[in-house]
């Protein structure tokens, strides 16, 4: 088992302290730079069974949506957006794999664009939802469990769900192995190396402890996922589905005494919005939508500097894979 400073991607105990961080229950927590692999990691690491609380139907929404309707619409259009992209690179009717599919909303987007659509989530209220959407495949479970094995693909996919893995390195490697030569992987995550990560620190909202348990950079994650015989394709900083909000959002953590507020009311989480007063919850909303297109265009330069909240690479299978060390 780990220690408290053993790495979250590389497991070596060689880490240096960089700050404090919480969350929303309160409980306490640290991020540390990993000198070996130069990751950036949680502290303690969580157990299993905590882990397991964190993913309770709080997380994945208790109603049929995980966000409150108005905003599931916003990000129906960012998921049409997501299959744009995908389209653009993998041929009309290719086999792809959504790892971490949610709610199947973005499955959905590339199914009917005619694509053959596979997506994989863990048990809970999402997975649930993702089984009652046409004209997708979805397997509840882990990418390990081998339901994919001998499978290829001409696509893969991971929306912000890498730092969540508790074996990311072991996750890679399946992915390298069931790609087509040629497949496409593309994967959008945090970026640590982000002006919002240095200036917000433990406020940072995609600081989400206890299930963000590691980040790595834009040059140590290709370099990375190269050595496993990829072909590094294109990277982009800019999200206006992430990074505007992210910015507001860590403000208010840095100001008010609970962090992610806005976020959770947004999903209708009881727990957290029953502690806080109507007034307080309005004047956060509205505030969002006053400041969006300051903290829009604040975002276009933080991705034309590559220092955006988040970051969205694609990478190419090689004809040949190395071996995997």
């Amino acid at each position: 088992m780990m220690g408290n400073s053993s790495c979250g991607y590389c497991g070596r105990d060689d880490s240096s302290y960089l700050y404090a961080t919480s969350s929303i229950a309160g409980d306490e927590y640290s991020f540390r730079f990993c000198n070996s692999c130069d990751a950036v990691f949680l502290a303690p690491r969580p157990t299993g069974a905590e882990l397991s609380a964190a993913y309770s139907d709080e997380y994945y929404g208790t109603t049929t949506r995980k966000f409150i309707a108005p905003i599931e619409r916003v990000i129906d259009v960012f998921r049409s957006s997501r299959s744009r992209r995908v389209a653009r690179t993998v041929n009309p009717g290719g086999r792809v794999l959504d790892i971490g599919c949610g709610n199947g909303g973005f499955l959905k987007a590339l199914a009917d664009r005619g694509y053959e659509a596979h997506g994989i989530e863990l048990p809970g209220g999402s997975a649930q939802r993702a089984k009652e959407v046409p004209n997708i495949t979805v397997h509840v479970g882990t990418l390990e469990d081998g339901h994919y094995a001998g499978q290829q693909f001409d696509a893969v996919t991971m929306w912000h769900v890498f730092e969540h893995l508790v074996e990311p390195r072991k996750t890679l490697e399946i992915v390298a192995d069931m790609l087509a030569p040629g497949g496409r992987l593309l994967m959008s995550l945090p970026n640590v190396d982000s002006w919002q990560s240095r200036v917000f620190e433990g406020n940072w909202l995609h600081h989400d402890p206890p299930r963000h348990l590691f980040y790595l950079g834009p040059d140590t994650l290709t370099a990375e996922v190269e050595s496993l015989g990829f072909r590094h394709e294109s990277t982009s900083f800019f999200s206006l589905e992430q990074n505007p909000f992210g910015i507001l959002q860590s403000l208010l953590n840095a100001v008010l005494s609970e962090r992610d507020v806005l976020y959770e009311s947004l999903k209708g989480n009881i727990d957290v919005t029953r502690r806080h007063s109507r007034v307080s919850l309005t004047l956060q909303k509205a505030l969002f939508v006053v400041t969006y297109p300051v903290f829009a265009l604040l975002a276009s330069v933080e991705s034309l500097a590559r220092r955006g909240g988040t970051m969205e690479l694609v990478f190419v299978k090689s004809e040949t894979n190395p071996a995997i060390r």
